[in-house]
């Protein structure tokens, strides 16, 4: 017996996820978010100040096209569902060795500067944008769907969306090192925005997809009874069973509606400090920023589950989050950023609201695995394309809300895309710190007025799992009666 067939053996017998399976996931989905956090992170301030496309077109631009993309995920996700490959008898995990190669050249070539210059430039950046999120999403619904059928247990699900935390930490530090590389790439080699983006594409854009094909590693170990095939409308509207989805989505997309723009802005135009005789930009420190304060919440999230069960349960970590972000927020307003010492106290703080909000995604992903159990309770279908979209639903709909309104803030402080960061106006320089400590706050207020309402009931889980074991096993046995008599 091969180690594969038998990793696969031990999870569908005791539902036990073996480690290296869990690795192998984890590293794909760091190498995925390699990918999305170098273009979620990148792309708008390159289009702002490579391409020299105004901040409100771009905001413009690009958040109608994420906001006509998520309209798209729900039928993917759908589709998804309806589709199981011939060949291997499976339906998530060939999408995981198909895909991210295309995805990695789209994301290769928006970073490439053609000299086009204004609307054939706008238009180049928004067909490759629309061609990557449609494979991307594709990609993106099987990764996180895998997450629900890598085991019928709760408890195994729960460590594999652990170690999918730690997997999304490491490719976003990755992404993280973008603005240390480039103030060295620009100060110290001579490198323009031009060459860097291109380069940073190369290895985190098609590099990070590339690492992301490990994740096809991971085993799927749970069946759900054979239906006859349902029409696109009816695996669309099966969402209705499904309220923890419904909730746990509304939340995510209101909480990014914050009043903030992307860290550079700040970083860029505001931040310079010496120590000794060295000056240490903006870009430096905002590395440095972003590895003090996601250092505690990385550390943590190596004993999450423990945390979970201490804090007790998924929900009142999602509440813990929100709470201690703004309440900290506020202190760290008023501590402010004058001196070097003020932005380490202000790190200080962030990063210890860093642990909480580093379990975040992981009590998302877990909660939403246990209703794709209890779906398939009440209605038994199993809904992992469809209820994984909703996670890439939320976070476009989310980009888009958050783009729209980088866009008209910037518009509103009179950012100039031609003027060097430090060069702009008083407004602009005025509004930088509160827009970054405290705009997230307002995200934070209305998330919190829909998570109150997510059910987090563990009897119900237990009892729920023991009732889809005696259905699976009893599928099983009337299997193996309707082959006996043939």
């Amino acid at each position: 017996m091969s180690k594969e067939t038998s990793s696969a053996s031990d999870v569908k017998t005791n539902g036990a996820i073996p480690n290296r399976n869990l690795f192998a996931y984890s590293a794909g989905i760091a190498g995925q978010n390699m990918n999305y956090g170098f273009i979620n992170g990148w792309l708008f301030y390159f289009c702002n100040n490579v391409l020299k496309i105004s901040a409100d077109a771009v905001g413009l631009i690009t958040g109608i096209s994420r906001l006509w993309d998520s309209i798209n995920d729900p039928i993917i996700g759908a589709l998804i569902d309806r589709h199981t490959f011939k060949k291997t008898g499976e339906k998530l995990r060939p999408y995981l060795i198909y895909l991210p190669a295309i995805i990695g050249v789209i994301s290769l070539l928006m970073f490439k500067d053609w000299n086009f210059g204004g609307e054939k430039a706008i238009l180049y950046v928004l067909v490759l944008y629309l061609m990557w999120d449609l494979v991307y999403s594709m990609q993106d619904v099987a990764l996180w769907g895998m997450l629900a059928l890598s085991s019928p247990r709760s408890e195994e699900r729960a460590r594999a969306a652990q170690w999918t935390a730690i997997g999304v930490t490491a490719g976003g530090a990755l992404a993280g090192l973008v603005p240390l590389v480039k103030d060295i790439a620009i100060n110290n080699f001579g490198a323009t925005d031009k060459s860097f983006f291109f380069g940073a594409a190369l290895v985190l854009g098609l590099g990070g997809q590339l690492i992301s094909m490990s994740a096809y590693k991971m085993q799927e170990s749970v069946k759900s009874e054979k239906k006859e095939k349902e029409s696109l409308f009816e695996a669309i509207f099966v969402l209705r069973h499904n309220k923890t989805m419904l909730l746990i989505s509304l939340a995510r997309i209101l909480e990014y509606i914050k009043l903030s723009v992307p860290w550079a802005y700040f970083f860029e135009s505001q931040v310079s400090y010496k120590i000794g005789g060295t000056e240490i930009g903006g870009g430096t420190t905002q590395f440095v920023y972003g590895l003090l304060t996601g250092a505690p919440g990385t550390f943590a999230q190596f004993a999450a589950t423990k945390i979970v069960d201490k804090v007790g349960g998924m929900k009142r970590v999602l509440i813990l989050a929100q709470v201690s972000s703004i309440v900290l927020r506020i202190i760290s307003y008023f501590v402010g950023f004058k001196n070097i010492w003020n932005i380490v106290i202000v790190a200080v703080l962030m990063g210890l609201q860093s642990i909480p909000a580093s379990m975040v995604n992981i009590a998302h992903r877990s909660l939403m695995s246990d209703s794709i159990d209890h779906v398939e309770y009440k209605t038994g279908k199993r809904t992992e394309g469809i209820t994984f979209s909703m996670q890439n639903f939320a976070t476009k709909v989310g980009d888009a809300i958050a783009l729209f309104i980088n866009g008209k803030l910037l518009t509103l402080v009179g950012y100039n895309q031609n003027l060097a960061m430090t060069a702009q106006n008083a407004v602009f320089m005025k509004w930088q710190w509160p827009m970054f400590i405290l705009g997230p706050i307002v995200g934070a207020v209305l998330y919190l007025a829909v998570i109150i309402f997510v059910k987090d009931d563990k009897d119900e889980r237990k009892f729920i799992e023991e009732e889809l074991r005696k259905r699976r096993s009893e599928e099983v046995e009337r299997a193996k009666k309707e082959l006996a008599s043939v």
